[in-house]
C-alpha cells in the first residue's frame, strides 16, 4: 500500500512539474525583459514625483512675489512638467520595444536548437519514458538539457554495440570459413551447430529439416550437458505451413525472449517446454532458393534477451549454411556422376571381354548386383508365347534361388512387350504402393521381392528379355543415377549378346570365321574412333590379302574423305583424299543404308558408269568390295577393299565376312563414341570440381575473376576467355582476360554495344547461355559482327554471371583461330562455372564487407 502511495505521489509531483513548465521559454523571457524595461520609467516617475513636491513647496514663496512674476514662473514650471511626462512615456515605449526585439533574436536560436534535438531524440527513442515529458514541456532550455543527457546515454550504448558488432563480424568470418571447409552436407550441419553454440554461449543449437509435407525432423544438434536431446525428433504440425512457411521462405527471423510471452501456439509451447526451452531464436536456411529447414537456438538455463547484433549474426550464418549446402550438393552430384560413369566403363569392359552368351549374362548379373548393392539381379528371357525362363542369376545368401525357373506371367501381355521394346524402364520402390495387379504382387512375393528395377534387353533390335534387380530385405527408393546406369548396362548387354551370337556363328564356320573373331576382337580392344578405324583397315587387309582397305566417310552432301587406309607400298596412298563422286546419288545412299554389300570382280566388266571407272582408275583399282558402316543407325561411311594388281573373283564367304566386319565397325564406333563421351563427361566432371575448388580458394573479387578466366581457357582449350562487367544502361568494361599470344588483348576495354537491349538482359538474367559456332552463320546483326571482328572472334560462348540475384556480367569464351562446333558437355560445363562464379562473388563480397567492418572498428 505504501508503494502505491509513493507511486501516486510521484505521479502528482511529475504533473506539478509539467504544469510549471506550461509557459514557453520565449514567453518567460519576454516577461522578464518587459519587467526590466519598466525600471527606467519608474526612475523617471520617481524624479517627477519629487519635482512636483518641490514645486508645491515653492508655491507659497511664489505667492509673496508679484503677481506678474508668479504667473510667468507657474507657466515655466508647467512646461517643464509636460516635457518630463512626455519623455517618461517615450522612454518606456522604447525600452519595451528594444527588450522584446533582443529577446526574440536570442531565443530564436535556442528554440531552433531545442527543436532539432527533439527531432533527433524522437527518431532515436520514439516511445521512451521521456517523450511524454518533452511533449508536455514547452521550455526549450529544459527540453535541450534533457535531450543532451539522453544523447550522452545513447552514445555509450552505441559504442558498446559497435564493439560487439566488430567482435561478431570477426566471429562470422571464422564460422563461415569453418563451414566452407566442410565438403558434405553432414559435416556442414554438424560444424554449424557446434560452432554457433560455443561462440554465442547458447544451451542448444539444432537444425530442423522440412519434409515434402512441411513436417520435419531435427537432423543436427549441439547441446549442453544435462539437457534433453532433440536430435531425431520428428514434428508433425498441421498448422505449420499456413502460419510460418511463407514467412520463413521470405527470410523472416523469429527471436523470442520468453516463450510464454511470444506469439506461440499452445502446441509450440508444449513442445518447447518438453525440451526445457525458455528463449529461442529461429532463422531460415534456404537451399537453392527453397526452404530447406531452420537454424534454431535454445536458451534453457534462463531467459535470454536476444541482442540485435546476435540476431543479425545468427541470420547471416543461416544464409551461409544455405550457400554451403548448395556447394556440397553440387560437389556430391559431380562426384556421383563421375563415379557412375567410371562404373559403367568398368562393367562394359567386363561384359565385352565375354565372347559367348552364357559368359555375357553371368558377368552382367554378378557385376550389376555388386554395383547396385542389391539382393538379386537376374536375366529373364522371353519365349514367343510371352512366357519365359530365368537364364542368369546372382543372389545373396538367405533368399530363394530362381535360376532356370520357368514363369508364366498372366499379367504380361502384348502391351508390355511393346513398351519394353521401345525402351521402357520400370522402377518400383515398394511393390505394395505402386498400383501393381494382384498377379504381379503374388509373383514377386514368391521371390521375396519388396522393390524391383526392370530394363529391356534388345538383341537384334528385338526384345530378347529383361534385366531385373530385386531388393528383398526392404522397400528401396531407387535414385535416378542408379536407374540410368541400369538402363545403360541393359543396352550394353544387348550389344554384347549380338557380338557373342555373331562370334559363335563365325566360330562354327571354320578358319575364316576364326579370322573374323580375331579381327573383331582386335577392333573391340580399341576404345576411340581413330584406333577402331586404323585397326580395322590393317586387320581386314591382312585377312583378305588385298592391296588396299580404306574407310570412306561421308559429308553432308555425300561427298567424302578417306579417313583411314592400309595399302601395300607399291600403290598410291589416298589417305585424307577428298572425293566428289558425281555418280553417287540418293539412290545409292538408300541402298547402302539398308545394308547393301557390293562386290565388283572387274571394274571393266561390271557395267559401271564412266565416272565410276575414272575414279577407280585414279586409285589403280581393278576390283573392289564395298560394305556400309552404320553408326547410330545412320550411314557413316563405306568400308572399301581394293584389288589393284589384277581383277579378283570375290568369294561369298569373303563377301559375308566383309559385310559382318563393316557391321562390327559400326558397333565399335558406337561403343567408342559412347565410352569417349562417358570418359569426357567424367573428366569434365572432375575438371568442374577442380575449377570450383580453385575459384573458392580466392577470397576477393579480383582473384576470383582472374582465376576463372585462366582455368576456363585451359579447360576448354580456347583462344580467349574474358569477363565483361555491366555499367548503367548496360554499357560495360572487360575486367578480366586470359588470351593466347598472337591475338589482341582487350582487358579494360570499354564497350558500348548498341545491339544489347533490355530483351537480352532479361534472357541472360533468366540463365540464357549462347553458343555461336560461326559468327557469320548465326544470323547476328551487323553491329554484333563488327564488334566480334574487332576482337578477331570466329566463334564464341556466352553465359551470365548472377551476383546477388542480379546480372553482374558475362563469362565469354572466344575462338579466334577458326569457327568451332561447341559440344553440349562444354556448354554445360561453361554454364556451371559461370553460376559458381556468381556464388563465389557473393561470398567474397560478404567477407570483404565483414573485413571492412572489422577494420573500421579497430580504428
Amino acid at each position: 500500500m505504501s508503494q502505491s502511495f509513493s507511486q501516486n505521489q510521484a505521479r502528482r509531483n511529475r504533473k506539478q512539474r509539467l504544469w510549471q513548465q506550461k509557459w514557453s521559454l520565449k514567453t518567460k523571457a519576454i516577461v522578464w525583459a518587459l519587467s526590466i524595461s519598466v525600471l527606467p520609467v519608474v526612475a523617471i516617475g520617481t524624479a517627477t514625483y519629487y519635482g512636483i513636491n518641490l514645486i508645491t513647496k515653492q508655491i507659497p514663496e511664489i505667492k509673496q512675489e508679484s503677481v506678474k512674476s508668479s504667473t510667468e514662473t507657474k507657466l515655466a514650471l508647467q512646461r517643464q512638467l509636460s516635457l518630463l511626462l512626455t519623455g517618461t512615456g517615450v522612454t518606456a515605449i522604447l525600452a519595451g520595444a528594444i527588450a522584446v526585439l533582443v529577446t526574440n533574436r536570442v531565443m530564436s536560436r535556442v528554440s531552433k536548437a531545442a527543436a532539432i534535438s527533439n527531432t533527433i531524440k524522437t527518431k532515436l527513442r520514439p516511445n521512451s519514458e521521456f517523450t511524454e515529458v518533452f511533449i508536455a514541456s514547452q521550455d526549450e532550455l529544459v527540453m535541450l538539457e534533457r535531450n543532451i543527457t539522453l544523447f550522452t546515454d545513447l552514445l555509450s550504448v552505441l559504442v558498446q554495440e559497435k564493439e560487439a558488432e566488430a567482435d561478431y563480424s570477426q566471429l562470422l568470418i571464422k564460422i563461415t570459413r569453418w563451414i566452407r571447409e566442410s565438403f558434405n552436407e553432414e559435416d556442414v550441419l554438424k560444424t554449424t551447430s557446434e560452432e554457433i553454440r560455443r561462440a554465442l554461449s547458447i544451451d542448444r543449437v539444432t537444425i530442423f529439416c522440412f519434409n515434402s509435407n512441411f513436417n520435419g525432423t531435427f537432423i543436427s544438434e549441439s547441446v549442453a550437458p544435462g539437457l534433453p536431446k532433440i536430435l531425431g525428433v520428428t514434428v508433425s504440425d498441421p498448422g505449420l505451413e499456413a502460419g510460418y512457411i511463407g514467412k520463413y521462405q521470405s527470410g523472416s527471423i523469429h527471436a523470442i525472449d520468453d516463450i510464454h510471452k511470444g506469439d506461440l501456439s499452445d502446441s509450440d509451447i508444449d513442445l518447447l517446454e518438453q525440451f526445457a526451452v525458455k528463449s529461442h531464436l529461429v532463422a531460415p536456411i534456404l537451399k537453392g532458393k527453397q526452404l530447406f529447414g531452420l537454424l534454431i537456438a535454445h536458451q534453457c538455463s534462463r531467459l535470454r534477451f536476444w541482442q540485435q547484433s546476435e540476431i543479425d549474426l545468427f541470420a547471416q550464418i543461416a544464409m551461409q549454411v544455405g550457400f554451403a549446402l548448395d556447394y556440397t550438393k553440387l560437389l556430391e552430384q559431380v562426384d556421383t556422376k563421375a563415379d557412375k560413369a567410371q562404373l559403367f566403363i568398368e562393367i562394359t569392359r567386363s561384359i565385352r571381354q565375354s565372347l559367348n552368351e552364357e559368359d555375357v549374362l553371368k558377368t552382367t548379373v554378378e557385376e550389376v548386383r555388386k554395383v547396385l548393392s542389391t539382393d538379386r539381379v537376374l536375366v529373364y528371357s522371353l519365349n514367343t508365347d510371352l512366357s519365359g525362363i530365368i537364364i542368369a542369376e546372382s543372389v545373396v545368401p538367405g533368399y530363394p534361388k530362381v535360376l532356370r525357373s520357368e514363369i508364366q506371367d498372366v499379367c504380361f501381355g502384348q502391351g508390355y512387350v511393346e513398351k519394353y521394346q521401345s525402351g521402357r524402364i520400370v522402377a518400383t520402390n515398394n511393390i505394395y504402393e505402386s498400383g501393381l495387379a494382384d498377379c504381379h504382387i503374388s509373383l514377386l512375393e514368391s521371390f521375396a521381392v519388396k522393390a524391383n528395377l526392370v530394363a529391356p534387353i534388345l538383341k537384334d533390335e528385338q526384345l530378347f528379355g529383361l534385366l531385373i534387380a530385386h531388393q528383398c530385405s526392404r522397400p528401396r527408393d531407387w535414385q535416378q543415377p542408379e536407374i540410368d546406369l541400369f538402363a545403360q548396362i541393359a543396352m550394353q548387354v544387348g550389344f554384347a549378346l549380338d557380338h557373342a551370337r555373331l562370334l559363335q556363328r563365325i566360330e562354327a564356320e571354320g578358319v575364316q570365321s576364326r579370322l573374323l573373331a580375331d579381327t573383331i576382337g582386335s577392333i573391340r580392344q580399341s576404345l576411340n574412333e581413330e584406333d577402331v578405324l586404323k585397326i580395322t583397315v590393317d586387320e581386314v587387309r591382312k585377312v583378305l590379302s588385298t592391296d588396299r582397305v580404306m574407310v570412306y566417310s561421308f559429308n553432308a552432301n555425300w561427298s567424302g574423305t578417306v579417313i583411314a587406309e592400309s595399302v601395300v607400298l607399291t600403290y598410291p596412298k589416298v589417305l585424307r583424299a577428298e572425293i566428289q563422286d558425281p555418280c553417287f546419288g540418293q539412290g545409292y545412299v538408300e541402298e547402302y543404308q539398308s545394308g547393301r554389300v557390293l562386290a565388283i570382280n572387274n571394274i571393266y566388266a561390271a557395267g559401271l558408269a564412266d565416272c565410276h571407272i575414272s575414279l577407280l582408275e585414279s586409285f589403280a583399282v581393278k576390283a573392289n568390295l564395298v560394305a556400309p558402316i552404320l553408326k547410330d543407325e545412320q550411314l557413316f561411311g563405306l568400308l572399301v577393299a581394293h584389288q589393284c594388281s589384277r581383277p579378283r573373283d570375290w568369294q561369298q564367304s569373303e563377301i559375308d565376312l566383309f559385310g559382318q566386319i563393316a557391321m562390327q565397325v559400326g558397333f565399335a564406333l558406337d561403343h567408342a563414341r559412347l565410352l569417349q563421351r562417358i570418359e569426357a563427361e567424367r573428366m569434365r566432371s572432375q575438371l568442374l570440381v577442380d575449377i570450383i575448388r580453385k575459384i573458392r580458394q580466392s577470397l576477393n573479387e579480383e582473384d576470383i575473376i582472374k582465376t576463372t578466366v585462366e582455368e576456363v581457357r585451359k579447360a576448354l582449350s580456347t583462344d580467349r576467355v574474358l569477363v565483361y562487367s555491366f555499367y548503367a544502361n548496360w554499357f560495360g568494361i572487360i575486367i578480366a582476360e586470359s588470351v593466347v599470344s598472337g591475338y589482341p588483348k582487350v582487358l579494360r576495354s570499354k564497350i558500348h554495344d548498341p545491339c544489347f537491349t533490355q530483351g537480352y538482359v532479361e534472357k541472360y538474367q533468366s540463365g540464357r547461355v549462347v553458343a555461336i559456332n560461326n559468327i557469320y552463320e548465326s544470323d547476328l546483326l551487323d553491329c554484333h559482327i563488327n564488334l566480334l571482328e574487332s576482337f578477331a572472334v570466329k566463334a564464341n560462348l556466352v553465359a551470365p554471371i548472377i551476383k546477388d540475384e542480379q546480372l553482374f556480367g558475362l563469362l565469354i569464351a572466344h575462338q579466334c583461330s577458326e569457327p568451332r562446333d561447341w559440344q553440349q558437355p562444354e556448354i554445360d560445363l561453361f554454364a556451371q562455372i559461370a553460376m559458381q562464379v556468381g556464388f563465389t562473388l557473393d561470398h567474397a563480397r560478404l567477407l570483404q564487407a565483414y573485413q571492412a567492418a572489422e577494420a573500421n572498428s579497430d580504428e
